[in-house]
């Protein structure tokens, strides 16, 4: 059969590549779709090809996987959050396991322990922020606030029911919106530029029980926020409401930037722990978004480590210096390096409530600030954002010479990558094993250990 662009095609998803990328077969010829899961049955249009294969752009379930057997969220339909609706949680994580050790055996040369994958220690009313997006369905239609659909950016659909969050996110989602509906503010409209409300933000201490509401908006309006400051203040949680920002934000793009913070009630901060240390987390900062699983992907990390006793470590892209300070509690000295300053300023922080006095944390590029450090490393830890290691930094973690190397990764795709290069200059990777941080979706943590 000759396949051309714009044939339209009714296959069946044999495998997925990592992250969602379905893989059917018509005599021979592979063709790859977006966002299906294996034995779907789907209506797919060819959109290019490719050295290898076709890629095709999905038009419509025809058939559910057999894998599609659990209850679903009943905002799954519409809501792009969750590719993984439908599946038992232990499919879920029979996915996730094969699609990332398929693509290190695929890629890697060595020999090396790939252990089975770590579960969420909880897989629905996990996460510990929620950023949602204020918008509509329709111009200047009904107020939404929630989530975007899968590839309709500049839409928004209410997710009054989500289950990745707890009852007290959703009641704050209903207030804050209800609050809105009844007052006649526009949301912030990208392409006209037009509009004051553009996000809402809330973050739980899933262990303290503190939540910060954090509402986004332009500077083109004003308005008194007493009522509804009185409204959250009065609202039945089982947490305890301990901030009420406001981030004025009045760039173009839709990441969420400070112009201007103003604190309504309480402070600019919540504290949550991790294995027993303390750490303040801001409005900015980043923070594992599923406090349980954060703890089992450290201890996943710890275990491979070899006795991290008396060793001088690294911590690269460290953050608030979460790992930072846990390896502290055994380590002879840490220093981490994170190009956030407000960041780094937390981790000092962080590192004065726990007590520990040898963490130090330099603000700064991993790739220049590297050079200032005298004492050489025993370890290095490295848990870079998702493009991975910038390849001229990896090349000065090369050159030190550590003995053993930690990393930590939340996209497989940059990870083996680095992993390669890393096997060229000589190191030895000895163990990989993935911890599923968010359930319902495609994304996945993996640990990789490497010795000189």
């Amino acid at each position: 059969m000759q396949i051309k662009k714009g044939a339209k095609l009714d296959i069946t998803i044999d495998k997925v590549l990592f992250p969602n990328i379905g893989v059917a077969r018509i005599d021979d010829q592979e063709i790859r779709v977006k966002n299906t899961i294996p034995g779907q049955k789907v209506q797919t249009i060819i959109i290019k090809k490719k050295k290898g294969y076709y890629e095709g752009r999905l038009l419509e379930l025809l058939e559910k996987s057999p894998l599609e057997d659990q209850p679903v969220c009943i905002h799954s339909g519409e809501c792009g959050g969750c590719s993984y609706q439908g599946i038992l949680y232990e499919k879920q994580l029979e996915i996730k396991e094969k699609q990332v050790r398929e693509l290190m055996n695929n890629n890697l040369t060595g020999s090396y322990n790939f252990y089975e994958i770590v579960p969420s220690p909880f897989n629905k009313e996990y996460r510990n922020k929620m950023e949602f997006s204020f918008g509509d369905l329709e111009k200047d239609g009904t107020l939404q606030l929630g989530m975007h659909p899968r590839d309709r950016r500049f839409d928004v659909i209410t997710v009054n029911q989500c289950q990745l969050v707890d009852n007290d996110f959703r009641i704050i989602l209903r207030t804050v919106l209800d609050y809105f509906r009844g007052h006649d503010y526009k949301r912030y409209h990208i392409i006209e530029r037009e509009g004051y409300l553009r996000h809402l933000v809330i973050r739980k201490g899933l262990k303290t029980g503190e939540i910060m509401v954090n509402l986004v908006t332009t500077s083109q309006e004003e308005h008194d926020f007493t009522e509804l400051t009185e409204l959250l203040k009065g609202l039945h949680l089982e947490g305890n409401l301990v901030s009420f920002l406001q981030t004025i934000n009045d760039d173009y793009s839709d990441t969420i930037k400070c112009d201007k913070l103003i604190v309504h009630y309480g402070r600019e901060y919540i504290m949550e722990e991790i294995l027993g240390l303390n750490f303040m987390i801001t409005p900015f900062s980043f923070f594992q978004p599923n406090t349980y699983g954060a703890e089992k992907l450290y201890q996943t990390a710890l275990k491979f480590i070899d006795n991290p006793e008396d060793k001088t470590i690294y911590d690269l892209y460290c953050g608030t210096g979460t790992i930072s300070q846990i390896l502290a509690k055994k380590a002879k000295e840490v220093y981490g390096i994170e190009i956030n300053k407000e960041a780094v300023v937390i981790a000092r922080e962080n590192a004065r409530l726990n007590n520990l006095v040898n963490c130090k944390f330099i603000a700064g590029d991993v790739l220049e600030k590297i050079d200032e450090l005298i004492e050489k490393p025993d370890l290095i830890v490295v848990d870079p954002p998702r493009p991975g290691i910038h390849p001229k930094a990896l090349e000065k973690i090369i050159e030190l010479g550590s003995g053993e190397i930690l990393y930590i990764s939340c996209n497989p795709l940059s990870l083996v990558r680095d992993l390669k290069i890393l096997e060229e200059a000589n190191y030895r990777i000895t163990d990989i094993q993935c911890v599923d941080m968010f359930p319902y979706t495609r994304h996945v943590e993996t640990v990789a250990h490497l010795i000189k």
